[in-house]
């Protein structure tokens, strides 16, 4: 069985609820899925990967133990009232602040429990812009398609004994917020990476930061930033033959042992007994390795609940708006006979690829590796693309 969990920020105020709506932040397990060790390709480097993957999600609520902590909790839901209210502002239309040189970088799309999908993420901030030792993250997934949430009630029809009740928050697919350590003067920018979980489809998702407000009497306001990414959720459940994102890894590290809630929540990356730390920018050095990594989804199964899949990797070199074809590696077999006997699509094991490339044999330049997946079982594949850059350093 996969445990469950649910985000609950730190405590805030009751106008401000940040409990997400029934999120899990799982990747997809069905059934009794055990654990069964798959080898993911890669010239020079393999890794074991649990087939059985889980994520746990963070529980950020903090122990009142004493004054101290009593007080630091207060600052803690006054900082996100504040922030929470940044957002707010944004998604009204008033112009957001970006003090702190907020962008977002990537995001990356994977099948989650109960028809949803899930989406880790990183933004990054501007180091030289950072004064603070810690800042407060907030973040928000609004569906564009769903209606939009029905306005608060006129005061004047309210009851006299409701005048005192607090106004009922819209809900929105996803929000959670915490508290995230940053080094201020560091050189490379500041990368924070966190994850939502929600059905397929469009979504705004907006980001606020915010530094902590100085008790000072004539402190200058705290920095602060909002952001608003569009993205586009994929729909991993329709039964069609179907991948993850296809991640470029930086590393692919096993873990040596399981995180704890709030770890697993600040590196959404770590998928079972590994952890991807992904590429953003995918203009890499020729000494480096092109690490890809996905996950391929309702592949069809004989009757041993076996798959069989190939999966081709093609390089093209790119230059004066044109292609030409460059080099490929071995193609990679998914079936009963490379397999672990174990393996069981019907026991929610599920079906990964990858493989690493040197890229010391590349020529400076432009190129496009195709992934081409192909269902042998189905008749059916589907094509991947992805774009890099290789630079003399």
């Amino acid at each position: 069985m996969i445990a469950r969990g649910c985000h609950r920020p730190p405590e805030a105020p009751e106008s401000v609820d940040l409990t997400p709506s029934g999120a899990y932040d799982e990747l997809f397990v069905e059934g009794n899925s055990g654990s069964v060790d798959l080898m993911v390709n890669r010239r020079g480097f393999s890794v074991s990967v649990l087939v059985a993957i889980a994520l746990s999600v963070s529980a950020f609520a903090q122990k009142k133990d004493d004054k101290n902590d009593k007080k630091q909790t207060d600052e803690q839901k006054r900082e996100i009232q504040a922030v929470v209210k940044l957002a707010d502002d944004a998604a009204a239309g008033q112009p957001a602040a970006n003090d702190l040189g907020v962008a977002w970088a990537h995001e990356d799309f994977m099948k989650a429990q109960g028809n949803k999908q899930y989406a880790p993420f990183t933004v990054t901030i501007d180091p030289t812009k950072v004064t603070a030792g810690t800042v407060t993250f907030y973040w928000r997934a609004v569906s564009k398609s769903a209606p939009p949430s029905a306005p608060a009630a006129d005061a004047k029809d309210t009851k006299k004994d409701d005048k005192k009740a607090t106004p009922k928050r819209p809900e929105y697919a996803y929000e959670d917020v915490g508290f995230v350590p940053v080094t201020p003067g560091q050189t490379a920018a500041l990368r924070i990476t966190r994850s939502l979980t929600v059905p397929a489809g469009p979504y705004d998702v907006y980001v606020a930061v915010k530094e902590p407000t100085s008790p000072a009497k004539n402190a200058p306001p705290a920095k602060a930033a909002v952001i608003k990414q569009t993205v586009t959720v994929p729909d991993f459940w329709n039964g069609e033959l179907t991948t993850s994102s296809v991640i470029i890894a930086q590393r692919i590290d096993p873990l040596p042992a399981p995180l704890t809630s709030q770890q697993q929540a600040e590196r959404p990356y770590a998928l079972g007994g590994l952890e991807i730390v992904p590429v953003t920018e995918l203009k890499m050095p020729k000494k480096a390795e092109l690490q890809t990594f996905m996950i391929i989804y309702n592949p069809k199964t004989d009757s041993m609940n076996k798959p069989d899949v190939t999966v081709e990797y093609n390089f093209y070199a790119k230059a004066s708006g044109a292609e030409k074809f460059f080099n490929k590696t071995t193609p990679q077999a998914l079936n009963a006979q490379t397999l672990p006997p174990q393996f069981d699509v019907s026991a929610g094991h599920q079906l990964q690829a990858g493989q690493g490339v040197p890229l010391a044999s590349f020529p400076e330049g432009d190129y496009r590796l195709e992934i081409i997946v192909t269902d042998k079982i189905a008749q059916k594949s589907l094509t991947r693309d992805v774009n890099f850059t290789v630079s003399g350093s």
